[in-house]
């Protein structure tokens, strides 16, 4: 999970990536509030907001992407922004407030994360709070994280049902801990075709698709660090 805020003068470009024109409406309405003249981009889809990102000559310094987009995951995007050659600032802008859609978002490298509940106006302060390097959360939000961190370990402890192997454990813990899959099958004596059938059985088993949600899985069940 990322842990300082990219600090900015004052944004010059951003990149508002929803499929539903009224969301982008409400978008436009809070950046242009926040920060008058700034440039917008607008996408629907994660193959469009690469298209328009690839027609650009820079990276927008920030991005409003909305989660449940047509062909996938705003945290793919959000993934991709941060491999970038230049800082971009990622915010989401999604109606989902639960465990599976926060962390995952976060750890992808999302610097904020604000609910479609929030009044334009209230959406613009929250945006204009990154000048001072306040991260955009929904207040909602800032309560789950301090849930998150102030419950015992034991807690966040996955149930015993959802049961991997303990070789699928084995792996699961690596990839979490940022072994590539190559590294992992080296670590457990394993063919590279071996390790890459255990990730894609742990995936299939625990519902999840990508190594953000594998991070937080294995964080939930305790093995790995969340610190």
């Amino acid at each position: 999970m990322s842990t300082s805020l990219i600090t900015l003068e004052a944004p010059q470009s951003a990149l508002l990536v929803d499929d539903l024109a009224p969301a982008r409406d409400w978008l436009r309405e809070a950046l242009l509030a926040a920060f008058p003249g700034i440039a917008v981009y607008e996408a629907g889809s994660l193959a469009e907001a690469r298209r328009v990102l690839s027609a650009l000559d820079l990276v927008p310094e920030l991005a409003l992407v909305d989660l449940g987009l047509p062909d996938g995951s705003g945290t793919r995007l959000i993934e991709e922004l941060q491999r970038g050659p230049r800082p971009c600032l990622c915010v989401v802008s999604t109606v989902f407030d639960d465990d599976a859609h926060v962390f995952p978002a976060l750890r992808a490298g999302a610097q904020g994360y604000v609910l479609k509940d929030l009044p334009s106006q209230a959406l613009a302060e929250a945006l204009r709070g990154i000048l001072q390097g306040q991260p955009p959360l929904s207040p909602s939000i800032a309560r789950r994280l301090l849930r998150q961190f102030q419950q015992p370990p034991a807690a966040v402890e996955a149930p015993a049902a959802e049961a991997l192997t303990p070789r699928e454990t084995e792996v699961l813990q690596l990839i979490a801990k940022g072994y590539t899959v190559q590294q992992t099958a080296n670590a457990l004596g394993l063919s590279a075709n071996t390790a890459s059938g255990y990730v894609k059985d742990i995936y299939r088993k625990l519902s999840i698709n990508s190594r953000a949600e594998a991070t937080l899985e294995a964080t939930r069940r305790g093995l790995v660090d969340p610190r």
